[in-house]
């Protein structure tokens, strides 16, 4: 749903800047320079306080490992952090987070840009400039209209490219006659992006947007020159900005990326071209995953959610193998959502029983432990600005209360019980694990939830996320987890809370909750020009979004990686939700 609010605040332009700026660093930074480096690994958790095994050598082959495959590698169509992450090696977006261990890791940096947006007086309008002398691997140049192109395509153009978040799209002003998208309107273009030139891209807002520098690091403006878009064949030919571009790709199976010979060093002083070749492969088993990073085989999980049960107790045995690991939180919420449209949990109470009934210890010891993330109760995550101390659906030490579970369930007209279906991931053995225990507690007072796997590349494009299927087969809870899109309250809450953002696929708002005071809240705050004013805000969202009881907060995730000594530049980042920093890694064999 577009929004259609009209506000000019003088103030708010100067607090956008003051709020990007504190974040931002050097933009001659190589990757890191300010962080030691610990040739030997540094011990458990040093990639979360410096780069490890910080290196220049070129050469040899990268290998990523993933269990199930991407929801797409189109920078314009995906929404998995780790694409987001991986992505930038192929695509540089218009400004990206320092390639950097723990908090520098936040900071924003011009990419594609040769520097942070600057923004009208009234905050209605972001201007940015392109870097000189930018080239495409086909030594074709890029420019501002390809930006834009970018942009339209991702976000106005839902039948073809449905997995990204609608940011842009509920942002800018829309054209007098709404906007079909690039694919359908053949003889207009969006009017709220201007190209004066090929180095000039102006971005029109209905509304100040304090965050908007954070916006545009998404991989949506990572440039796409419009005749060589292919539409959902893009995937197969993307055109590269970045230090790789594509040698081949196999649906399901691998991609194999190879240095592009048109990037230009004096054009990009955050990446570093160092391998000779990355592989991704895909669909591989995670116990695999795990053996081949403790052997050396492969450098990186590229999901970043950890290593697997068994591997975890494995590598806390033994002194050796938990010195290369790294233990983190990043801004990631582990979750169930009730869905409001699937009966009977468009009633309150209903959903109120699943929230009394949840034993959190026990699904946290499904998880992996307190290693794997602390018992979570609510939405904001304690390492995400706003996030406030309170549990609106207190049991004794967080193990669930059936008294109070089957009374919500008396309440609801359903003292009797019913049947659901909980949906989760297939590839991910925790999730179900997580999601197993959840169906024992929740059978204790009458509700039969049966558990339905479906793959994570197509999670929220074909089932959890489109909201019409979870209607037609009786999905009313839904196992997730959700990391911030940048490391704000709004970055996290917006895409997940506001009602405007649910889409008929790739929808993230699970819960389909679409309360207006909600909404309200969310764009107060996008228009406050004060932080701490923000940040208020954001725990009142919270609290608002706890009361109607659409999601079960888990545990705010850790992850648990380990690190192989064949890996160079590992560094793990709270921008991309802990994960390692894909940018720079490059490998010692």
């Amino acid at each position: 749903m577009r929004r259609s609010r009209t506000v000019a605040l003088t103030a708010v332009a100067a607090a956008a800047v003051l709020v990007v700026t504190g974040c931002s660093s050097s933009t001659k930074n190589n990757g890191g320079s300010s962080n030691s480096a610990d040739s030997n690994g540094g011990g458990a958790d040093a990639a979360t306080k410096q780069i490890v095994n910080a290196s220049d050598k070129k050469g040899g082959t990268v290998t990523y490992e993933m269990k199930g495959t991407p929801d797409s590698l189109d920078p314009g169509n995906t929404y998995y952090a780790y694409i987001y992450n991986f992505s930038r090696l192929y695509g540089r977006p218009l400004t990206t987070f320092n390639p950097a261990a723990g908090a520098d890791g936040n900071k924003l940096v011009p990419d594609l840009a040769e520097s942070l947006g600057q923004p009208s007086t009234d905050g209605l309008t972001w201007t940015y400039k392109l870097r000189a002398g930018l080239k495409y691997d086909d030594g074709t140049p890029i420019t501002s209209k390809d930006v834009k192109y970018a942009v339209e395509r991702s976000n106005f153009a839902p039948e073809v490219n449905s997995n990204g978040p609608t940011y842009f799209h509920d942002l800018l002003v829309d054209n007098p006659t709404p906007y079909q998208g690039p694919y359908k309107d053949k003889t207009g273009d969006l009017k709220s992006i201007e190209t004066p030139d090929d180095t000039t891209v102006v971005f029109h807002l209905q509304h100040p947007f304090a965050d908007f520098d954070y916006l545009v690091s998404a991989p949506q403006t990572a440039p796409v020159p419009q005749a060589k878009d292919t539409g959902a064949d893009y995937v197969k030919h993307i055109a590269s900005s970045g230090t790789y571009k594509f040698e081949s790709y196999e649906d399901g199976k691998q991609a194999v990326l190879v240095p592009n010979t048109n990037w230009d060093k004096s054009t990009d002083p955050i990446r570093k071209q160092l391998p000779d070749k990355i592989v991704l492969k895909m669909n591989i088993d995670q116990a695999t995953i795990d053996k081949d990073l403790l052997a050396g085989n492969a450098q990186v999980d590229l999901v970043g959610g950890g290593v697997d049960p068994q591997t975890q107790a494995q590598i806390l045995r033994d002194s050796k193998l938990k010195a290369k690991t790294d233990n983190a939180y990043g801004g990631r919420l582990v979750y169930m959502a009730i869905n409001t449209k699937v009966a009977p949990f468009d009633n309150i109470e209903c959903r109120k029983a699943v929230q009394f009934a949840v034993d959190k210890v026990a699904v946290q010891t499904a998880l992996g432990g307190p290693i794997r993330g602390q018992v979570a109760n609510t939405v904001l995550p304690p390492d995400i600005p706003g996030h406030q101390d309170f549990n609106l659906f207190e049991t004794k030490d967080n193990k669930g209360d059936q008294a109070k579970a089957k009374d919500a369930l008396k309440a609801c007209g359903k003292d009797g019980g019913f049947t659901t279906v909980l949906s989760a991931r297939t590839e991910r053995a925790t999730e179900v694990a997580a999601a197993t225990a959840i169906q024992a507690q929740l059978k204790n007072i009458g509700i039969n939830a049966e558990i339905q796997q479906f793959p994570q590349g197509k999670y929220l494009t074909d089932s959890a996320g489109a909201p019409q299927y979870t209607q037609d087969h009786n999905i009313g809870l839904m196992m997730m987890q959700w990391g911030a899109d940048w490391p704000t309250g709004y970055g996290f809450l917006q895409q997940i809370v506001d009602g405007r953002a649910i889409k008929a696929s790739g929808n993230s708002n699970l819960a389909q909750l679409n309360d207006p005071a909600v909404n309200k809240l969310l764009d107060d705050a996008a228009v406050n020009p004060d932080r701490a004013a923000r940040e208020k805000i954001y725990g009142d969202i919270d609290k608002k979004v706890m009361e109607s009881a659409v999601y079960v907060p888990l545990t705010d995730f850790k992850v648990f990686l380990y690190r192989p000594d064949s890996a160079t530049n590992l560094a793990s980042t709270p921008a991309f939700s802990g994960e390692y920093d894909y940018l720079n890694i490059g490998t010692t064999k």
